[in-house]
Formats: C-alpha cells, structure tokens, sequence
C-alpha cells in the first residue's frame, strides 16, 4: 500500500523528467530519434522492474536522467558556425566616457523579407544627449504572446532599437517548442528602426505597438549600458537562448533589474503579450488615458506602413503617441551617422 502511495505522489515528476530527458534527447543529442528511444525503453524498463524493489529502481531511474542532465549542460554554445547574413555579425560596442561606438549596426535594405541589400554599419552616439527609451511590442499570432523591442531616442541622432532574438544558422528555421532546448544561440539586433521595426510591418504583416516609457534619461543610459555589457560578452562568450529563462522579455527584465531592482516577478513576464498592461499598472508608461484608448494610439502598423520617406520613418510612427511628448529627430545627425 505504501508503495502504491509513493508511486502516486511521484507520478508528476517522473512523468515530467522522463519526458523532459525524452525531449532533450532528440532535439539536441546525436542520432537524435535513436538515442531518445533507447533512453525511453530503459526508463520504462527500470520503473517496471522496478515495482517491487521501489527506492531501488528509483535510484537507477534517477541516475539516468541525471546521465541526460549532465550531458545537456555540457553542451556548448559557439559564435562559430555557418549564420544566415542577417545574424551573421555581431554587435559590440567602444564606451568612452560619453561617447559609444557600435559595430555591426544592422540596417538592411528590404525589398521583401527574404530579399534584401545587407548593410552593417558603424554608429557613434553622445550618451550625454540621450532622451529616454522606448518599447516595441510585435504581434504576429497569439495575442498572448508578443516579440519586445527596446530602442533609445537621442536628441541628435536616430533611435538606436535592440531587439533580442535567437541566432539561426543557414537552413534553420525557430521553432518554439525547440527553443526550450539547446538549439539557438542568443543573439542581439542592434539596429536601425528602417530595419528591425519596418522589417515587421512592412514585410512580414506583423502587428507592432509602441510605448513611450517613462523612465528618465539617466535611468534609460543605465539600461541601455546594461545592454552593451552583455553584447560585449556575447561577441566573447556565446550563450543559449532559452523560450523561458531567457528570451526577448525575460533577458530585458534580468538587465533592468541589474540597474534598477524592485519589480516584483509576474505572470504577465512570461506571457508577454500583455506586458503593457503590466507597465502601466506600474506607471511606466502613460497613465492620463485609460490603457485601452492608449493601447489603440499605439498601434503603429498602419503608420508606419504608410511612411513615404524612409529618412522620416522613426519621427512619424511617434507622432501623436502619448508619453515623454518630444518626437525623434527626422534627418540622422552627423554625430550618429554611419561610418
């Protein structure tokens, strides 16, 4: 009877570590089906002949799936593998004093989604003239689930945007449920919002919302030096993506939280897409509207489709949007411009 009980009480997690070990086997280990199937057949081996002999058979179970966790936590992240072009560079940033220099900015010329003139530029911006940050949301299923783009306006230059993605390499497509595991390096977009914010609506259909977020000038340097640091140490050291512990959201939270702790977790973090209902029950973004009328002023899509000169492109998705009030710049200054 007591057996019974105990193997009741158990039944969740070794269903769960008997599927996770399943899993991680065949998304990232050699021979993937194979050596899955084998892993599942000697488990189910073990706890069958395990029923009579319970802690014994636990203890083997045990030590199998530990065998795939030491295994899965062995395996490294590389910058060293055939990309596709749009990730195949990555970003690093010079920091002197207030003057930043950033390498590989990406600003590619679309013609489609697929179809572009690669552009990788060289930025240098006076952090000393920094106005705020903003947030992107990006749609394109679930209205649960959304992409987050950060991106920091400057009084005499162009928006510089940042989005965190997973780094695909030729013939790799992102798969979410793959993203739990071992099969993307993390990778940041620095870039142009021509890029990585015209790319969504204008080519890929996406949805994109813009929030101008509150915090001061100070506290968005912090934020966005914070940013810098952990690119830096990606173009050293690479690191997995993961769809939980660290994605576009998440990797944002940790960062913000290294520069200014305080903001509780919740639920809203992982399911993302109502993250802005989340920022303004804080206050981090324009509170003087109700959320749903400023959630439908900061629908962007149909601005920023209906953009005719690419030069005003960041001015104009930002005209009327409620929050610091003072527009991007229209005309890239000298004192950002591409080298």
């Amino acid at each position: 009877m007591k057996t019974t009980i105990h193997w009741a009480l158990l039944a969740p997690l070794l269903f769960t570590s008997f599927a996770w070990a399943c899993a991680a086997l065949f998304f990232d280990g050699p021979f993937s089906g194979l050596i899955a199937a084998a892993f599942a057949c000697a488990a189910i081996g073990v706890l069958g002949w395990a029923r009579p002999f319970f802690w014994k058979g636990l203890s083997l179970f045990a030590a199998l799936v530990l065998a795939v966790v030491f295994w899965w936590l062995s395996i490294e992240p590389s910058n060293e593998r055939e990309w596709l072009p749009d990730v195949a560079r990555p970003p690093e940033a010079d920091i002197d004093g207030d003057r930043v220099t950033i390498r590989n900015v990406r600003n590619f010329v679309y013609r489609s989604e697929f179809d572009y003139d690669e552009r990788w530029e060289e930025r240098t911006y006076d952090l000393s003239k920094l106005e705020g940050v903003d947030i992107f949301l990006v749609y394109w299923g679930s209205p649960w689930i959304a992409h987050t783009i950060m991106s920091w306006t400057f009084e005499d230059g162009p928006p510089l945007a940042i989005s965190i993605e997973t780094r695909k390499e030729v013939g790799e497509e992102y798969s979410a449920v793959r993203g739990f595991f071992r099969q993307f390096e993390i990778y940041y977009v620095v870039a142009d919002e021509l890029d990585v914010i015209r790319l969504r609506t204008n080519f890929r259909g996406e949805q994109v919302y813009l929030y101008r977020l509150l915090a001061s000038p100070e506290l968005a340097r912090n934020i966005l030096l914070a940013y810098f640091e952990e690119i830096n140490q990606l173009a050293r050291k690479p690191r997995w993506y993961n769809a939980i512990r660290y994605n576009c959201t998440t990797a944002i939270r940790h960062l913000v939280q290294n520069v200014a702790p305080g903001n509780p977790f919740d639920w809203r973090i992982l399911l993302n897409g109502r993250i802005d209902e989340l920022a303004y029950e804080r206050g981090n973004i324009d509170t003087s509207i109700p959320f749903d009328e400023l959630k439908q002023k900061s629908d962007i899509t149909k601005r920023a489709m209906g953009v005719k000169r690419v030069s005003d492109f960041s001015a104009k998705i930002r005209e009327g949007l409620p929050g610091r009030g003072k527009p991007a710049p229209r005309v890239s200054p000298r004192s950002a411009e591409p080298r």
